[in-house]
């Protein structure tokens, strides 16, 4: 078997970020959207209504950290934010609470990138694969079943009560795991949530993923020096590694 690159020889564990890593969130949020506003007859630009759920992410996290809210699952936090944007977006009359509560678990059905499932079949051939993720365990759950993403484990933000980039989000996954935080890589497409694993000890790889926020968007592709791999999906991350 080929030997990894220097440095990442006792590498045990590959952590992913999901939303935006792994899936497409935005793709999948405007398509169920479309295929709402179809059946019920409404007129909406859902490309922006994807986005401004999407937006209201960090500041509703913010919201429990400040102690405004108590810890609050991701499912709660999107539900909370669908409710206010369907009154921004003049919407909110049209549907009724199985309808609302349908479309909030499309966070729970997003595709997965083409090289996902693949690129993360590779990798699994050597690692123990596991997400570490915001989303609550049954969404990672129900996200995994359906996208068939082939997870030895499901850790998630829910576990350490607390959201990344929060450092007990990365100190409960080295603790759940059993590896010190030094053979375990986080594997994101968010500088920032790879600058925060960084700082916990952990290795690092940034893998791009330009479209996350639509082809008209213009992303920071630059790369922190830190990072230990830099790769455009998962099956150059896997050559970066040495995988057949």
């Amino acid at each position: 078997m080929p030997q990894r690159p220097a440095g990442l020889a006792d590498v045990q564990a590959l952590t992913f970020d999901v939303f935006g890593t792994v899936v497409d969130w935005r793709s999948s949020v405007i398509s169920e959207g479309e295929a709402m506003g179809e059946r019920l007859g409404l007129t909406v630009d859902w490309a922006a209504f994807a986005d401004a759920w999407r937006g209201d992410y960090a500041p509703a996290m913010d919201r429990v950290r400040h102690g405004e809210l108590p810890w609050t699952r991701l499912d709660d936090l999107h539900r909370m934010t669908l409710d206010r944007l369907l009154e921004a977006f003049g919407i909110a009359n049209a549907l009724d609470e199985a309808e609302r509560q349908t479309f909030n678990r499309v966070w729970h059905r997003l595709d997965p990138w083409p090289d996902s499932v693949t690129g993360l079949a590779r990798l699994r051939e050597r690692y123990v694969l596991a997400t570490l993720s915001n989303g609550n365990i049954s969404l990672l759950v129900n996200m995994a079943k359906r996208a068939g993403l082939p997870w030895d484990c499901v850790l998630s933000a829910e576990l350490a009560g607390h959201y990344k980039r929060d450092p007990e989000v990365y100190r409960m996954a080295a603790r759940l795991l059993d590896q010190p935080p030094e053979r375990i890589m986080l594997v994101a497409a968010h500088q920032d949530d790879l600058q925060a694993a960084h700082r916990e000890g952990f290795r690092t790889a940034f893998v791009r993923r330009p479209l996350e926020h639509g082809p008209d968007a213009t992303p920071d592709l630059s790369v922190d020096p830190r990072f230990d791999l830099v790769a455009d999906d998962f099956h150059e991350l896997a050559d970066r590694l040495n995988l057949s």
